[in-house]
């Protein structure tokens, strides 16, 4: 039975943090952070402003994220993907279960799928036809508005591809400003649509192609506001972080509504642990002025809350702005911080 959407007790869980378990060779917003079965790390960052060049009829631009590997000891391995155009405005990056890295893009709208060796293998979306520019003598033409545009942290933004609906698009082909990707034990993978009017759930199987889409922009069960991320469970169920709702829901993997639940703040991040018992780990996103702003929850999966750790702040065992959770363990978690241009090692305590 699911926890309603309320208030829940959470006591304070003890735990480890190693703030500088990473050599970020350029530094930036950590928007998305995830491990591999070997252990090693994963940290895709906003690096820089992207930077827009005119082409014939589209303009293009680029060099605003990295995407970098570290091997399991926190040494600094290569960056991937370096130079493509589809590395923008970073919002989370994924390992399948075969091992297969996935970085997300809300700039670009497109959602690139590498190897285990890091060589391309697939991209998914399309990106925006135009965009606008500020043009100026002698400077580069900076993005500044258009479809995929990135919102201001904690605001809406970025305009609908014209002519569709929000909570529309095109099926398969276009996001907008996608926020995170999840996949189940078929090899299915579930693009969280997330950022823009979308609010929408798109599903694809184990070769790429689109199979459906589910979700639109509100507040009644299977509708959405503000997608900002999405885990399954070893049952297949997908859990989708509904931050402007204040709630998670479940779905089966069909997009079958099953349940809800809240008491975790405004849900943003979010990674289901592997094992035998499976825990939700959510980060919670409510505005910068609240002081409570900062913590992550441990929760059953049937939306009880075990727990809570962490605070708002700038020094270890701090957080800022959570954008990314990776769990493989039920203790041992990889967090991903905007804020504080870091990804943190953190290992709870047992009881």
């Amino acid at each position: 039975t699911a926890v309603p959407v309320s208030a829940q007790p959470a006591p304070e869980i003890a735990f480890d943090s190693v703030a500088d378990f990473l050599s970020l060779p350029n530094y930036g917003e950590v928007a998305g952070v995830a491990t591999n079965a070997a252990g090693h790390v994963f940290v895709y960052a906003r690096t820089g402003t992207p930077v827009a060049t005119l082409g014939h009829e589209r303009t293009f631009y680029h060099y605003g994220s990295k995407l970098f590997q570290f091997d399991q000891t926190g040494k600094f391995v290569k960056e991937i993907g370096q130079g493509t155009y589809a590395l923008n405005y970073a919002s989370a990056v994924r390992v399948d279960p075969s091992g297969n890295i996935w970085a997300v893009d809300a700039g670009s709208n497109l959602i690139m799928k590498f190897a285990p060796d890091g060589s391309f293998l697939q991209v998914f979306g399309r990106k925006p036809e135009t965009i606008g520019v500020r043009p100026g003598p002698g400077v580069p033409a900076r993005l500044i508005d258009g479809p995929g545009v990135p919102p201001v942290a904690g605001a809406g933004g970025g305009g609908a591809l014209a002519g569709i609906a929000p909570g529309a698009g095109f099926p398969g082909q276009s996001f907008n400003q996608p926020s995170d990707v999840a996949f189940d034990g078929s090899g299915n993978a579930y693009v969280a649509d997330g950022f823009g009017p979308n609010n929408r759930v798109s599903k694809f199987n184990k070769d790429g192609n689109f199979v459906k889409s589910w979700g639109e922009t509100g507040s009644s069960p299977g509708q959405f506001r503000e997608l900002r991320g999405i885990a399954t469970d070893a049952a297949g169920n997908v859990y989708v972080a509904d931050a402007g709702n204040r709630r998670i829901q479940v779905f089966d993997g069909n997009g079958n509504f099953k349940s809800e639940f809240g008491g975790v703040g405004k849900p943003m991040a979010i990674c289901i642990s592997g094992g035998p018992t499976q825990y939700l780990y959510s980060s919670n996103s409510n505005t910068p002025e609240d002081l409570d702003y900062g913590e992550i929850y441990k929760v059953r999966l049937n939306g009880q809350v075990v727990g809570r750790f962490g605070k708002a702040g700038k020094i270890p065992g701090e957080f800022s702005v959570t954008n990314a959770l990776d769990c493989r363990t039920e203790n041992n978690l990889f967090v991903g911080e905007v804020g504080n241009w870091r990804a943190t090692k953190v290992t709870l305590r047992a009881r």
